[in-house]
């Protein structure tokens, strides 16, 4: 009889853990959870394998390489691109609560069908982060039927109360259904071509306890010499004498090197060993080695993370020269390909600061962002400051860095660094050393925030010195910090606010000539702000319309988002249209990934449907006060607190308001924001009001009434008119109040006019405008000319709320029931 041929590759799945895989397609969430080497990964592509051999399906596999979120948002794009899935291409990394629902949605919507869908995540446990696990929770409990989420994780990653949560969408798998039993290892090493006594069996199943990884090492090494491993050897120990020792020199350094990428391709393996036979050498291994990967594009490989281990020990042995010279081609080529993090990694490994630098310019500090500042600061300490000189660009770079994570002492250090090289070289071109100082100004602006006149002395300095855009400032970034509103930035004390439009008005063109136009139209908006504060509708609205010419197409919507708040605001108090309905906006926000500008729209909506006495309508991240998981940069903060306040006084939880003014009114005079602390006053004056504390209530409307009087701001008081009205009655009578009592009658006179019959609930707000016109006997022409439209739009318009209606009849028939849907109660 033949003698049996070794193949120690045999992929190997007991009966049993068949059994165990099946109800994955019943379920939304997989976790597949055991320590290293117990072979999660390779059951779940025999499942896979299986069932894409049987039926049409689609499978995204990503692997997750170290706890940094940027580098695993890139294998999650990389991954859906290879399904065929493009949906996630250009889609920003999300940060937060509101970006991880709005992804959640993108792949449930984008995911959905008939075909089964599998996504695989393997190695779940080397992401530290918390919030992705509970974006998964999340994601599981909206999957459409016919997608299935598997991830594979060393450590258990759902919370005991996700998991009650999910239910029976959840299924667990463990070491209990992936280790062999005894007649299982028995089977296995048959199928290997390796014939064991059961005296044998029962020594690697004591040893290894089922341990797949260990009882292919114990096969391997009785292959190789006879014999099985001491019980005392270490798993690396038997790993390294089974699967690295015995290989020639060549092919043991080619290994200790490849150990050190994630994945990598015969282009890179060749590149980075400067070995030219390195496909034959891959080809090779992995014909031998069940722990080395070709994956299922047919190009990229994958070391197990065993073999990792053992290969980067090896790495370590090496000549110190040697690994310098990998270190720095690992750089080169993660370089080439615009992978920052990945060339950073490397270039420090080498200790190639020039390089590093030179990266981190290039970055422009985007992914940098994504390090944790300890990293960087501890990469900082490490390089000499000799090299830090030869890189002014990158020195500008971190100081931006250092800024948004508040290490101001580190930013100023950063500066001193700066002066001292462009000073220590008098030979540099005057138009880059102007460049280099004028950006530094730029930067030290920041310090300033909401100071326009100190600000704008930095930028007209920058702007005098640089003669090319900002390195260290993209224009595609938000400008208001996801602040909704302009003005309420830099509204800093009463009576400033003439000076302040001024300063405006001479700081931004300075600023946008050296960032590209980042946020253009802030001084128009900020002007058409504070016509509105001051109740001139017309000239508001003259100005609004500026704002949306003047940043049409410039793709920066958080502009645009800013004009919207105003226009809402302003639609509540006269004939004035946004540019498109809340819904239209929020449509054209999805398709652009960008959380932070979906927090703005919600904003937005939160107070103009609070204003309206709406509380149904307001957002759920509103209604439900969910601010708290939104990451909300600090500047922006006091103004989504100060509509999340007006959210409550909607709901007529007064008494929240009024626990929440103190510490609002704390934040905002910390940060000089005089106009969001004006809102607060006379919101907790309301809701004192409300709750019969008329003293206390007198006291805040006092104090405010002072506190707008200077600029004659009205509006914050308007907005509110209904709850301060008995309290501005008892007050001696004034200008300021005299015109607040003025438009706060007209406002609550409008209110009743418009509130809108349920009936007429399917209606457009355009369609309930010109409904209301209908009412009054207004032609169609004359419709047109109140709304600026021609009149065959007026007629469009007519027959599509008929339509909608399901109203039929001659003129007068239509009109009629028009009439009766309108007087009916909501």
């Amino acid at each position: 009889m033949a003698k049996r041929k070794r193949d120690l590759n045999t992929v190997y799945i007991s009966e049993r853990l068949r059994e165990s895989l099946r109800p994955i397609s019943r379920c939304a969430l997989t976790t597949v959870v055991a320590p290293m080497g117990y072979g999660k990964t390779t059951a779940v592509n025999w499942y896979l394998a299986e069932h894409a051999g049987a039926e049409a399906v689609k499978i995204v596999r990503i692997n997750v390489y170290s706890d940094n979120l940027a580098i695993f948002w890139r294998s999650v794009q990389d991954a859906f691109a290879r399904a065929g899935f493009d949906m996630l291409r250009d889609y920003p990394c999300p940060v937060d609560a509101a970006g991880g629902g709005l992804l959640a949605d993108d792949l449930c919507h984008g995911l959905a069908g008939e075909v089964p869908c599998y996504i695989f995540i393997d190695d779940f446990h080397l992401l530290l982060d918390q919030r992705a696990s509970a974006f998964l929770c999340m994601l599981a409990n909206r999957l459409p039927d016919n997608v299935h989420l598997i991830v594979a994780s060393r450590d258990r990653f759902l919370p005991d109360a996700e998991t009650v949560r999910l239910g029976a969408k959840v299924y667990p798998l463990g070491t209990e259904q992936l280790r062999l039993n005894h007649t299982e290892l028995s089977v296995y090493a048959h199928r290997c071509g390796t014939e064991l006594s059961d005296a044998q069996i029962d020594e690697i199943l004591y040893s290894s306890e089922g341990w797949f990884s260990a009882v292919y090492l114990n096969l391997r090494t009785f292959s190789e010499h006879g014999v099985l491993p001491s019980r005392h050897s270490d798993i690396y120990s038997t790993f390294t004498a089974a699967m690295i020792d015995p290989l020639p020199e060549k092919r043991r350094e080619f290994l200790a090197v490849m150990g050190l990428a994630d994945e990598f391709t015969v282009e890179m393996a060749c590149f980075v060993t400067g070995d030219a036979d390195a496909k034959q050498i891959l080809s090779a291994l992995t014909e031998q080695n069940a722990f080395i990967k070709c994956l299922e594009d047919g190009v990229t490989y994958r070391f197990h993370h065993m073999m990792k281990e053992c290969a980067e020990r090896a790495f370590a042995a090496l000549d110190g020269e040697k690994q310098t010279v990998y270190h720095t081609r690992f750089g080169e080529w993660y370089e080439a390909r615009r992978r920052y993090l990945h060339a950073m990694t490397f270039y420090r490994r080498s200790g190639d600061y020039d390089a590093l630098l030179r990266v981190v310019q290039e970055d422009a500090g985007i992914l940098l962002a994504s390090v944790a500042p300890t990293a960087v600061l501890k990469t900082l300490a490490q390089c000499p400051v000799s090299t830090l000189k030869r890189h002014p660009a990158a020195l500008l770079v971190l100081m931006r860095s250092m800024f948004n994570w508040r290490n101001i002492t580190k930013m100023m250090e950063l500066k001193g660094i700066l002066l001292a090289a462009i000073g220590e070289h008098p030979e540099m071109p005057e138009e880059e050393r102007g460049d280099l100082l004028g950006e530094c100004d730029l930067i030290m602006s920041f310090l300033c925030y909401n100071d326009i006149s100190a600000m704008s002395r930095l930028h007209r300095s920058a702007s005098a010195q640089m003669s090319r855009q900002a390195i260290s400032i993209r224009n595609s970034g938000g400008w208001t910090f996801g602040s909704p509103s302009v003005l309420m930035m830099f509204y800093r004390a009463p009576g400033k606010l003439a000076s302040e439009l001024a300063e405006m008005d001479e700081c931004m063109p300075h600023y946008y000539r050296i960032t590209d136009g980042h946020g253009q139209g802030a001084e128009t908006i900020m002007r058409a702000e504070a016509l509105f504060c001051r109740g001139r509708f017309t000239d508001a609205h003259i100005e609004l319309e500026r704002a949306y010419a003047q940043i049409r197409d410039n793709g920066q919507e958080n502009m645009a988002l800013c004009c919207d708040f105003l226009a809402w605001r302003l639609s509540l108090c006269a004939e004035v249209e946004p540019e498109l309905t809340l819904g239209e906006r929020r449509e054209a926000l999805l398709r652009l990934h960008n959380a932070s500008w979906l927090n703005i729209w919600n904003a937005t909506a939160a107070y103009y449907y609070a204003l309206r006495g709406e509380p149904e309508r307001i957002p759920e991240l509103f209604a439900q006060h969910r601010l708290s998981a939104v990451n909300i940069l600090a500047p922006g903060k006091p103004m989504m607190e100060m509509i999340e306040n007006q959210v409550y006084l909607a709901q007529g939880a007064c008494a929240k308001v009024i626990g929440r003014s103190e510490g609002l009114l704390a934040m905002c005079e910390g940060m000089h924001y005089a106009l969001v602390a004006l809102h607060v006053r006379i919101q907790t004056a309301a809701a004192y009001e409300r709750l019969g504390k008329h003293t206390e209530a007198r006291a805040l409307l006092r104090q405010a009434l002072s506190d707008g009087e200077p600029d004659g701001l009205v509006m914050p008081f308007v907005e509110n008119y209904d709850g301060l009205a008995p309290l501005l009655a008892q007050e001696i009578r004034s200008d300021l109040i005299d015109r607040i009592v003025e438009l706060g009658e007209a406002s609550r006179q409008r209110k009743e006019r418009n509130v809108r019959p349920r009936a007429l609930s399917a209606l457009t707000e355009r369609e309930f405008e010109i409904v209301r016109l209908m009412a009054q006997r207004l032609s169609n022409r004359e419709i047109a000319e109140r709304l600026f439209l021609t009149e065959g739009s007026v007629k469009q318009y007519v027959k599509q709320i008929y339509s909608k209606l399901h109203i039929d009849g001659d003129t007068r028939t239509k009109r009629g029931r028009l009439n009766e849907l309108l007087e009916a109660k909501a």
